[in-house]
């Protein structure tokens, strides 16, 4: 843990706010979960909360089946990171934060179907693996988007279709589910 130098004070309804700089860097958004942990020194950790992170190893096994039926990368993000990557290896992907692009897409609980200089297609990582075509759906779960289901094609004479399609949509809806569940 790093010292920033900065210290707030605690209101009379027990409130702390997190300055608008740590926000920023960290991404913190009003309305994100924040998760707290005590240590035994005394000290108190927040965490930004994804609900995605306890179906991580989960995620894993799913999207390495899918992977593997469909013959081609598929990756399963929180609202923040790549959680889950197969087809590829996953240096490429894996704990990548995400694109703001791809955010935008979660946030507003869009489908993607777009090819390379198509509108519509979007970056998902920032600094991540490139792709020739994708298929983005939402995971939602209990009403709220939590995460994504990407399929990527790599090889430009590849056609997107509905198998494609589809495979995203089941993916993310059961996973949707699970959170539910």
């Amino acid at each position: 843990m790093k010292a920033t130098g900065i210290i707030r004070r605690i209101d009379n309804l027990g409130r702390l706010v997190v300055p608008k700089e740590i926000r920023k860097v960290l991404r913190i958004k009003e309305g994100d979960p924040l998760e707290i942990f005590m240590g035994n020194d005394g000290e108190i950790m927040l965490k930004k909360y994804s609900p995605m992170a306890d179906l991580a190893v989960f995620a894993q096994q799913y999207v390495d089946a899918v992977s593997q039926s469909l013959g081609l990368p598929v990756a399963i993000t929180d609202r923040d990171s790549v959680i889950a990557v197969a087809g590829i290896p996953k240096k490429y992907m894996l704990g990548k934060e995400l694109h703001r692009e791809l955010e935008d897409v979660i946030s507003d609980r869009k489908m993607i179907v777009a090819r390379k200089g198509e509108p519509g297609f979007v970056r998902i990582t920032v600094d991540g693996m490139e792709c020739d075509g994708q298929v983005i759906q939402t995971i939602i779960a209990e009403g709220d988007a939590i995460g994504s289901v990407i399929v990527m094609v790599r090889d430009s004479s590849h056609k997107i279709g509905d198998i494609e399609q589809k495979a995203a949509a089941i993916a993310a809806s059961f996973l949707g589910k699970q959170m539910e569940g």
